[in-house]
């Protein structure tokens, strides 16, 4: 069972205590981009759909909607859907990324219809917008989130966002009773960044993972300034050292932001925060996240739509075994779905 935080109710599911070998949250973290060979199943049979997401927010191209590209994958158990689950990735992650295919496979397999989003500038998307991608654009992410449940007709929408997506689902979820989206029941946030200035002196901190989140961003930005040469120089960011100092730079440089501080408090969740929220929201998280500090999430005022799972193991959207190797994140997420169900 799941020790319960801010929470009113009880929930029994899967108990998660891996192998002694994998309970280091540095290995759990390097086996998240670890992908199963049945995890593939999701994208059999996909379908791309670009989501309009509403007015630019970059001011670089503001009489354009912003088009965000997702994939459609129906449920394969032959009957009526038990509703529709959007993913959303993390930072520098994307659609086809190793736990969004584990989860996407799992789901399908269990009668859900998958959407798997792709935030701007994330996967084979940096040709749609001009603007780059910022962790504060929740509006365009929120308007595709309302197309999505449009798919969804008449069946019920869960939202499932990892690490920084997660970040992003708590906010929607936060901002559901001022623009609603269609048939939404339940939002479940797996290692979200509550406080991005904490998560980003984490990752700086940790040599391995500020290297590859550093690395994988350079790369992203230089596919934006070979698109829109006239636009981007980003070459004197390959001399910057931390992820943090990355950050200052550009805010400053692109004006949208005083600075580094600035932009990181701009995509908090604060306790105070969680006063609006009106539906259920589900945070599951793991005591060994190199990256996320647990005290963040204890922080959270108790709420009787909030329910708070920390795991002892599990490292940064890891949540791995051994004998064999395989991924058990579906069996921490499905039964926080069917607990939405049985509320219907």
């Amino acid at each position: 069972m799941f020790p319960d935080s801010g929470t009113k109710e009880s929930l029994h599911i899967h108990t998660y205590r891996p192998h002694r070998f994998l309970r280091s949250g540095n290995l759990q973290t390097v086996l998240a981009q670890y992908t199963p060979p049945d995890a593939w199943l999701v994208t059999k049979g996909e379908h791309p759909v670009l989501f309009d997401a509403g007015p630019d927010h970059t001011n670089f191209d503001p009489k354009r909607t912003v088009r965000l590209l997702g994939y459609f994958t129906p449920s394969r158990t032959g009957i009526n859907p038990r509703g529709l689950v959007m993913l959303i990735h993390g930072w520098e992650g994307h659609s086809h990324s190793a736990y969004n295919l584990v989860l996407g496979s799992a789901l399908i397999r269990a009668g859900y219809d998958v959407v798997r989003l792709n935030m701007r500038d994330h996967g084979p998307t940096h040709h749609l917008n001009k603007g780059i991608f910022y962790a504060t654009l929740i509006q365009e992410v929120h308007a595709a989130t309302q197309q999505v449940a449009l798919l969804a007709g008449n069946e019920p929408l869960y939202l499932v966002g990892a690490s920084l997506g997660g970040n992003f689902v708590i906010r929607m979820a936060l901002r559901h009773a001022r623009k609603p989206i269609p048939n939404l029941r339940r939002a479940i946030a797996i290692n979200p960044p509550l406080n991005p200035r904490r998560a980003c002196s984490l990752l700086d901190s940790h040599r391995l993972l500020r290297r590859y989140f550093r690395n994988c961003w350079l790369e992203s930005l230089r596919k934006k300034q070979t698109l829109f040469p006239d636009l981007y120089d980003f070459t004197t960011l390959a001399s910057i050292p931390t992820i943090r100092e990355m950050n200052d730079r550009l805010v400053k440089r692109l004006g949208l932001f005083n600075d580094v501080d600035e932009y990181l408090d701009a995509y908090s969740v604060k306790p105070k925060d969680i006063a609006d929220l009106s539906v259920p929201l589900s945070i599951l998280s793991a005591a060994n996240d190199p990256i996320i500090h647990t005290l963040d999430i204890y922080d959270l005022p108790v709420h009787p739509l909030l329910q708070l799972h920390i795991l002892p193991f599990g490292g940064h959207v890891g949540y791995n075994d051994l004998f064999p190797l395989r991924n058990l994140l579906p069996d921490l997420v499905t039964p926080l779905l069917e607990q939405a169900d049985q509320t219907l």
